[in-house]
This record gives structure tokens, C-alpha cells and sequence, in this order.
């Protein structure tokens, strides 16, 4: 249901003042902030061939902030996840909460660190795109999974 939410929502966000969707361009500006705020200049602007935005840091072209950059597909996997495994719904809720929260901060994270790393290390790309920076992400979401099941859910089955 979420992934149909989503879908439904990326098929009726053709706002041209936040593009691509309003979320991914959130994002990107937040990402262009986070760059400034560490001392960089950085600049995003929409992409004229594709729905993403470009960024720049100190006027060189890094990367490009698509639809799958905004962290919400991997949100939705990960309250998926915890509706399945349920606990008490007050525990369950914030726990929702908070993990979405930490996942969209971290994402916000991993890209700032991801584009300085590629405006330093070009010749890394592969490595830092392909396999470190989903490592982090995926391997937070895993982390999250594992303690609600191990906190949560299991000390509800022992009251049971």
C-alpha cells in the first residue's frame, strides 16, 4: 500500500517549482546547506535531460540527486518491516518515528559525505556510490530491524 502511495505520488508531482517531486528537491536543497555549512560552494539546479537535480560543489559538476536518493523507498521498506513485526502500538509508533527520522538524517548524511568524497576522489565513484554509501544506509536500516526485533518483539512474545 505504501509502495502504491508513492508510485501515486510520483506520477502526480510534476510541479515545476519543486522539481523533480517535492521530496527529492527537499533533499537536494538540504544536501546544497549541509555542503555550505561545511565550508564548501555548493549549488543545485534541475537537470535539463532527466528528473534530478545536478549538484555542484565550488562550481564543479559532482553528482546528480535522483528520485531514488530521497530516502522514502527505503522508509517505506523499513515500516513495512516494523507493521509486520508489530509490538504495543505507543512503542511501535514512536519507534516508527524515530527510525524514519534517523534514516532520513543519515541519507541526508551519506550524500553530503558521498559528493564531498567524489568532488575530492573522482577516481573512487565506483566504490563510494556502488558499495560504501548503500553499505551505510542499508546497513542502518538492518541495524534498526535488528534491534526492534531483539528489544521489542521478542520481550513481547516473553510477556505473552
Amino acid at each position: 500500500m505504501l509502495t502504491m502511495a508513492y508510485k501515486f505520488y510520483l506520477d502526480n508531482s510534476h510541479d515545476s517549482k519543486f522539481f523533480p517531486d517535492y521530496v527529492t528537491n527537499l533533499v537536494a536543497r538540504q544536501t546544497q546547506s549541509l555542503i555550505e555549512a561545511s565550508g564548501y560552494k555548493a549549488q543545485i539546479s534541475p537537470h535539463p535531460n532527466e528528473a534530478s537535480m545536478k549538484l555542484f560543489i565550488n562550481n564543479k559538476f559532482v553528482a546528480r540527486i535522483i528520485e531514488g536518493c530521497n530516502s522514502i523507498s527505503i522508509i517505506i521498506l523499513f515500516v513495512s518491516f516494523i507493521i509486520a513485526y508489530a509490538g504495543k502500538i505507543k512503542t511501535t509508533f514512536f519507534y516508527l518515528i524515530f527510525g524514519c527520522v534517523l534514516i532520513y538524517i543519515v541519507n541526508l548524511m551519506r550524500i553530503v559525505i558521498l559528493t564531498v568524497g567524489l568532488y575530492h576522489y573522482p577516481w573512487r565513484r565506483e566504490i563510494l556510490h556502488s558499495v560504501i554509501f548503500p553499505l551505510i544506509i542499508y546497513g542502518l536500516m538492518f541495524l534498526l530491524w535488528m534491534f526492534w526485533v531483539y528489544r521489542f518483539v521478542n520481550l513481547k512474545t516473553k510477556n505473552e
